[in-house]
Parts: structure tokens; C-alpha cells; sequence
């Protein structure tokens, strides 16, 4: 069982698998556990923000970067989870059990639209080219929907859906007694986000995983194998979109409110330049990719600059010209290259 979890943990599926990638990583993690006890509560919820934009990102990596299959939209699915938790919890507001029937109700929700969604798309064979606007249309409908919900007509309970002004005021998540706010909210992001990589890491490192793989590469070919492409590009589909609802749960929990615009157009291009910029093939790619963006792109709002979309732009193109498989990574394969000619020549070999 334990060479099993090795085994998964550590294939090739994503980069980095050697003994001193997983040392650094464990440093790494480390490093995230202590930061809060060196920084005020305001800082951590920020950094927490960045964390929280990971699994969305991560979504994305899965369907793009490793099933071949592009949504533009997937921030749909973001916004059906906040804005059902919202409801749910706010109807329940007072109920400690109320934000965990809401996480609950967002992911059924998000699993709902996402599994009809993708069963017409896939089993209807839906062109690949025409997919990433069928999803776009899909976020954008939300988007157009949700904004148009201003008034008190527009009521779900004793909630408001607000309409533009978005929903305000919604719990923050708790377990009994014990709320989820400032450093405890960071760890809280901090393991539900290092429970998603490692988890889709052993996932893609599986049979199941190959074959999504494979799926990517020559779907026809693989088809012929005898597999069921479409009930795993259905399945994978779905996984993703469970991945940007726990985004968005997280994002609600964060701020307590939500808004029409983080389902708009702006909020849809954010997680395809994270993968691109990054490498959509590549997990871990996409989460430094997230969080550095991340970082930029709320560092310079916060400061009323309004470079960010600017620079987020540029970086787009850049990686679009001069590394167009991802920064991350060709980065690390540069380094790889490097660390490979510093090896020594093994004197038997050069000898023959």
C-alpha cells in the first residue's frame, strides 16, 4: 500500500518527482505553515486569497492541460457554488450547521449544471473548437442573469441576491462552535488546497489518468482501444467544475459576499492566462502561476493601480512567443538541463 501512495504520488505526470524536488516541497509547505506566525491577520487573509484561486486554477490544468478539453467558463461554476452557499447559509444564518449544509448545496449544485452541461457536450460530440464558447456563453448567461436580480423581488428566503451589488453578508464557514476567520481561514485554504494537488496528482499518475492522458494525445486512437472517452472526458469535466465551485465556496467564505462580475468576462480569462502562463500541463506550474499572478494582480488593485490587467496581458504574450508550453515549465527544464550537464560522466561509459 505505502510503495502504492509512492508510486502515485511521485510518477510522471507532473514535473518534478526526484528526492530533492520533495524536499524542497516539504520546505516549501514548511515555509507556508510559519508565515502566519511572522505576519498580522490581514496579511495571511490576503495571502489566503491567492491560496484560494488554486483549485480553480487547478480545474483548469486538469481539463486543458491534461484532457485537451478548453473551457472558457468555468468561473460559472465559481459563482453557482458561492452564490447557493450564500442562500443556503444565510437562510441558516444562526445554524451552526448551516455553512456545511451550504458547502454541501454549492458542490451538488456546481456537480448538477456541470454533469448535464457535459453530457450534452461530449455525448452530442460537440466539436473541440466550439466548446470553449458554449462554456463561455454558459458563464456570461450566469453573469447577465445574476446582475439583472437587483430589488427586493429578488428574494431566496431572507436573501437578497442583490443584483450588481451582489450578495453581502454572508456566514463564514464553521465547524460547531468554531468560525473560520483570519489565521485559522489560511490554514483552512492551505490544506483544502495541498489536499487537491496531491489528490489530482495520484489521480493523474493512475491507469485512469493515463488514459485521460491518451484521451489528450489521439482521442480517435484511444477510442479504438476500447475505452470510453466520452464518460471520462464527462467525468473529468465534472471533477474540474467541483474544483472552481471550491473556489468559489472558499471565496464566500473569504469576503462574505459575491458578486455578478467574479462570473463576467474579466473573472473567465483570469484561470486560462494562470495555466497558459504557468503550463497547462503541469500542476504545479499552474499553482505558482496562480499565486504569483495572484499576488500581482491584487497588490496592484489594492494600491489603486490599474497596470494589473496590463501586465497580466503582457505576460499572456510573452508566454504565447517566447514559451509557449508555460514559464514554469520551461523554466524547470531548463534547470533540468543544467543540473544534467553539472552530473559527472560516469568513467566506465566514457571510457567505451
Amino acid at each position: 500500500m505505502t510503495n502504492k501512495f509512492f508510486q502515485l504520488i511521485g510518477g510522471d505526470a507532473d514535473i518534478g518527482s526526484s528526492k530533492l524536488f520533495w524536499i524542497g516541497f516539504v520546505i516549501v509547505v514548511v515555509l507556508f505553515c510559519l508565515y502566519p506566525t511572522q505576519v498580522s491577520e490581514f496579511r495571511a487573509s490576503n495571502v489566503a486569497y491567492y491560496l484560494l484561486n488554486i483549485p480553480l486554477g487547478l480545474g483548469i490544468a486538469l481539463l486543458w492541460g491534461y484532457c485537451g478539453v478548453l473551457s472558457f467558463g468555468h468561473v460559472a461554476y465559481f459563482g453557482i457554488a458561492g452564490y447557493t452557499y450564500g442562500i443556503i447559509a444565510g437562510n441558516m444564518a444562526g445554524n451552526a450547521y448551516g455553512p456545511m449544509v451550504g458547502v454541501l448545496g454549492g458542490l451538488v449544485a456546481s456537480i448538477i449544471v456541470a454533469g448535464v452541461f457535459a453530457y450534452f457536450v461530449f455525448y452530442a460530440r460537440v466539436r473541440e473548437w466550439i466548446i470553449p464558447i458554449l462554456t463561455l456563453v454558459l458563464t456570461l448567461i450566469l453573469e447577465t442573469f445574476l446582475g439583472q436580480t437587483a430589488g427586493y423581488q429578488w428574494r431566496v428566503g431572507s436573501v437578497l441576491l442583490g443584483g450588481y451589488n451582489g450578495m453581502t453578508g454572508i456566514p463564514a464557514f464553521q465547524i460547531g462552535s468554531f468560525v473560520f476567520m483570519g489565521y485559522s481561514f489560511y490554514y483552512f485554504c492551505l490544506i483544502i488546497v495541498l489536499a487537491c494537488y496531491v489528490g489530482l496528482r495520484m489521480l493523474l499518475n493512475s491507469n485512469f489518468g493515463q488514459v485521460v492522458i491518451a484521451i489528450r494525445e489521439d482521442p480517435l486512437r484511444t477510442e479504438m482501444l476500447g475505452y470510453d472517452i466520452r464518460a471520462r472526458q464527462w467525468l473529468v469535466f465534472v471533477l474540474s467544475a467541483v474544483l472552481a465551485s471550491v473556489s468559489g465556496l472558499l471565496y464566500v467564505q473569504w469576503g462574505q459576499y459575491i458578486t455578478p462580475s467574479q462570473v463576467g468576462l474579466y473573472a473567465a480569462a483570469l484561470p486560462i492566462i494562470w495555466a497558459a502562463v504557468g503550463g497547462r500541463t503541469s500542476l504545479l506550474a499552474v499553482v505558482i502561476a496562480t499565486i504569483v499572478l495572484n499576488w500581482v494582480t491584487y497588490t496592484l488593485s489594492s494600491q489603486g493601480n490599474q497596470a494589473a490587467m496590463v501586465i497580466i496581458g503582457t505576460a499572456l504574450v510573452v508566454t504565447m512567443l517566447f514559451f509557449p508550453r508555460g514559464i514554469v515549465i520551461m523554466v524547470a527544464e531548463w534547470l533540468g538541463q543544467i543540473s544534467n550537464r553539472n552530473k559527472p560522466v560516469d568513467k566506465v561509459s566514457a571510457h567505451e
